[in-house]
C-alpha cells in the first residue's frame, strides 16, 4: 500500500549517515569493493541492515525517505553498507554491478519491504500525534 508522507527536510549536520562514512573514502577502494560485492550479494544480510537503518537513522531516512522522487532503494541500499562497514555510496554503486539479475532483484526487493515498514511506521506515529 503506497502512503502519502509529505517530504521531511533536516539539515545535513543531522544526517547519521556522515558518521558512518557514507559521502567519505577509503584508502583500500578494491578491499571495500570487494566487500561491498558479497555483502550486497547477500540479501538477506543486507535486509538486516536496512533495517537497522530504518529503526536507527531517524532524521536520514526521515529526509531521503520521505522523498518519494529519489530513488529510495538506492539510498537505503547505501545506508545499509555505510552502516554495516563504514563504506562510500559511490563503492556500492560500482559494487551493484558486479551482482547478478537475481541478486540485484532480492536485494530490491529488501529495500522495499523496509520502505514499506519506514512508511507504515511513520503513518501510525503521525495517527498517535492526531490522537493525543
Amino acid at each position: 500500500m503506497k502512503h502519502s508522507i509529505k517530504p521531511i527536510y533536516h539539515p545535513y549536520w543531522l544526517w547519521e549517515e556522515a558518521s558512518h562514512n557514507m559521502w567519505g573514502t577509503v584508502k583500500d577502494r578494491e578491499l571495500f569493493l570487494a566487500r561491498a560485492v558479497s555483502f550486497t550479494g547477500q540479501h538477506c544480510l543486507y535486509g538486516i541492515f536496512m533495517t537497522r537503518v530504518i529503526y536507527e537513522w531517524k532524521f536520514s531516512c526521515e529526509h531521503n525517505l520521505s522523498q518519494q522522487s529519489q530513488n529510495r532503494q538506492a539510498w537505503l541500499g547505501h545506508a545499509a553498507c555505510a552502516l554495516a562497514m563504514n563504506c562510500p555510496e559511490d563503492i556500492v554503486r560500482e559494487a551493484w554491478w558486479h551482482l547478478t539479475d537475481e541478486q540485484r532483484d532480492k536485494a530490491n526487493h529488501q529495500a522495499d519491504i523496509n520502505i514499506l515498514l519506514w512508511e507504515n511506521r511513520q503513518c501510525q506515529n503521525y495517527q498517535l500525534e492526531l490522537m493525543f
